[in-house]
This record gives C-alpha cells, sequence and structure tokens, in this order.
C-alpha cells in the first residue's frame, strides 16, 4: 500500500484542480473532482500490469462482476439494505424528535437511473479499494485495523471534493466518522462474501444512493446522526466478531 495509496491520490490531483476551477456539479454535492471516482481502479490497474502484466488487469477487471464468489446469497440482503436501514432509521428519529422535514419524493425510474450511474463510479473505486487493497492490509494488520486505514484513507480522498462544495469542517468530520464505520462494516462484508467486488460496489452504491435521495435529492442530510448510526453499527460488529473468535479458540479440540 505504500505505493497504492499515493498513486490514487497523485492520479486524483487533475480532477481536483478541475473541480477547483469549475462551480459545476454532477450530482447535487458533488463536484467535478468527483470524476476522481476512476483513479483507485487506474493505480491498482497500473500496479497490477506491473506485477503480472496484461493478465493481471484483466484478472482485475473480472471482479467487477464476480457474484458468483457469493456462496449464500443472502449477504446481499445486507450488502444493498444495511445502509438504507440506517438512513430510514435517521429519518424516522429525526420526525420523532419534532425536527421539521419534508415528505420523501422522488420518481422510481430517477432513482434507478441514478443508481446505475451511481454503481459504475462504486465499482471503479471498489476495484481499488476492495479488488486490490483490502486483502494486504488484513494480512498485514488483520480486518479491524485493514478496515480503519482503508476506511480513513477512503475519507481523506474525498475531503477535496467536499471542501469545493462548501461542507464546513464539522461536517466532514461526522462525515469522515460515517465513511470510516462503513469501511469496517464493508470490510466485515467482504470477509462473508468471499472477497467479491461486485458485492462493495453495491455497497458503496447505496451509500451515495441514500443520501442522494433523502429525502428529497439529499436535503436535510443529517450526517452527525447517520454516523452515530453507522459506527453503532460497526462497533457491534467488531465486538460480536470478536467474541465469536474468542469462544471458537476456547472450544477444546477433538
Amino acid at each position: 500500500m505504500a505505493v497504492f495509496f499515493p498513486l490514487v491520490f497523485l492520479f486524483s490531483v487533475p480532477f481536483v484542480v478541475v473541480g477547483s476551477l469549475s462551480g459545476a456539479q454532477i450530482v447535487p454535492g458533488v463536484p467535478l473532482s468527483g470524476l476522481a471516482f476512476v483513479c483507485p481502479a487506474l493505480a491498482a490497474a497500473v500496479l497490477v500490469h506491473r506485477e503480472g502484466g496484461m493478465d493481471g488487469v484483466r484478472a482485475l477487471a473480472g471482479r467487477a462482476f464476480d457474484a458468483g464468489r457469493v456462496r449464500r446469497k443472502a449477504w446481499f440482503v445486507p450488502a444493498l439494505l444495511l445502509y438504507p436501514a440506517v438512513v430510514a432509521l435517521s429519518y424516522v428519529l429525526l420526525r420523532l424528535s419534532g425536527t421539521p422535514l419534508p415528505d420523501a419524493h422522488f420518481s422510481l425510474a430517477s432513482a434507478l437511473s441514478l443508481a446505475a450511474a451511481l454503481f459504475v463510479g462504486a465499482l471503479c473505486e471498489e476495484l481499488g479499494w476492495s479488488g486490490y487493497a483490502t486483502r494486504p492490509l488484513q494480512a498485514r494488520w488483520g480486518p479491524a485495523w485493514a478496515a480503519l486505514i482503508l476506511g480513513s484513507v477512503w475519507a481523506v480522498w474525498h475531503w477535496p471534493a467536499l471542501l469545493q462544495v462548501g461542507r464546513p469542517v464539522s461536517w466532514i468530520a461526522w462525515w469522515s466518522l460515517g465513511t470510516v464505520a462503513a469501511r469496517v462494516i464493508m470490510v466485515w462484508l467482504f470477509a462473508h462474501m468471499g472477497g467479491s467486488v461486485l458485492a462493495m460496489a453495491l455497497f458503496h452504491m447505496t451509500l451515495n444512493l441514500a443520501w442522494q435521495l433523502f429525502p428529497v435529492d439529499g436535503s436535510h442530510f443529517p450526517v452527525a446522526l447517520v454516523a452515530v448510526l453507522m459506527a453503532i453499527v460497526a462497533v457491534t460488529i467488531v465486538v460480536l466478531d470478536f467474541s465469536r473468535a474468542k469462544a471458537a479458540s476456547a472450544r477444546p479440540r477433538r
């Protein structure tokens, strides 16, 4: 990762410059620098080519649709619905607290079109973050630390784009907490879903889709509340996995 992470940031520089020079947004809250979603895949492809030539690049590209790695297809349920459920819960909690919110409003056709576009970006990112970086980090640091390292880099990589659309530091801090928590959950899902990049891309897509639809074009998104809820989910997963592993190691071997 000593080369991969710097390479991702280096490839992102032109996109950040374009984003800083233009006030245009791809979707609400995402400047042109958001087009840097290609950079993790590009960095991974460069390094894989150096290590294994075009065969390695083709193997990496093949991970884009690797649903066959997931033996228990039921794992696609949390991959697709966990984050939307957290965001829906935040909406209910805000309503119960009396916070004024508009009614959720979007068309199914527009939501599906947005999901397809966001999936492309998520897949490019996850070919790098999950397809290239996750397992080497796990091998060196273990799953929990790997998730925290990768989640932190992932969050920091987004900071220029967030600053370009005028997000305050407090908003970025809460968003970063939620992003690191999301990566912890993703690394857990990755382990249970056979290392499927496609599954991680679908989860990643839901992160952006749920935000964009809340409750109308991303307005009123409760970044702090969602971050806390995601952190609770992530900590619960880590604690349960640790307890399960400890119990398994304590069982007498036959």
